[in-house]
């Protein structure tokens, strides 16, 4: 089986309807191949890497449960064998949660555990700004929003910043780079803005 992108995005859509949880994926692809692009790697690298954001919680729909072996990620994981995925992208996407015990060796693994909790961080604090847009977004007001505990709750903070000291790149330097990899496809997430809307015009 061709394990390419196009392979992947027709993977994700039979497994997940949700459209904010397909929003979450295409963000934390998106973190994903601007790492990969930023650390020089080959277009099959950036193409790896981008597919790995794009599937890591293709499951979660279907299967949320964190438990093995027919919860999130045991079970895409499983389902990924089936279909020849490397084990690359597997054990990246087992790593990306805390609780299956799998450790994260390569940067890839590293990578997208930083970025998945960030991305959703990062798209709930532009959900809340008058401009719904990402593009006046900076890295200082997600920041006063982390110590705010009630917003965004499900967002792991303390996922946030193990995985900014596991790629070794300071916390704000982070959010800077999640975000400005998520202004690449501003649109498809309606994170673009909202425009005014012009006065109607009475007769």
């Amino acid at each position: 089986m061709i394990h390419n992108r196009t392979a992947a995005w027709e993977l994700l859509n039979k497994y997940m309807k949700n459209k904010s949880l397909i929003n979450h994926s295409l963000s934390v692809e998106a973190a994903m191949r601007w790492h990969a692009v930023k650390q020089g790697l080959t277009d099959a690298e950036v193409e790896m890497w981008s597919i790995t954001g794009l599937l890591h919680d293709f499951d979660y729909e279907m299967y949320p449960e964190p438990v093995a072996p027919n919860g999130h990620p045991f079970k895409g994981n499983a389902i990924l064998t089936e279909l020849g995925y490397p084990a690359e992208i597997k054990e990246a996407i087992m790593g990306h949660a805390l609780y299956t015990g799998t450790p994260r060796i390569s940067l890839m693994a590293k990578t997208l555990f930083a970025v998945d909790e960030l991305c959703g961080l990062v798209t709930a604090s532009v959900l809340v700004r008058p401009d719904k847009s990402i593009h006046t977004l900076e890295a200082k007001s997600v920041l006063k929003k982390m110590k705010d505990k009630h917003f965004a709750a499900g967002c792991n903070r303390d996922d946030i910043r193990q995985g900014a000291q596991e790629i070794g790149t300071e916390l704000s330097q982070l959010i800077t780079n999640v975000i400005e990899a998520m202004r690449e496809i501003s649109q498809p997430l309606g994170l673009s803005g909202v425009t005014a809307q012009s006065p109607q015009v009475t007769a």
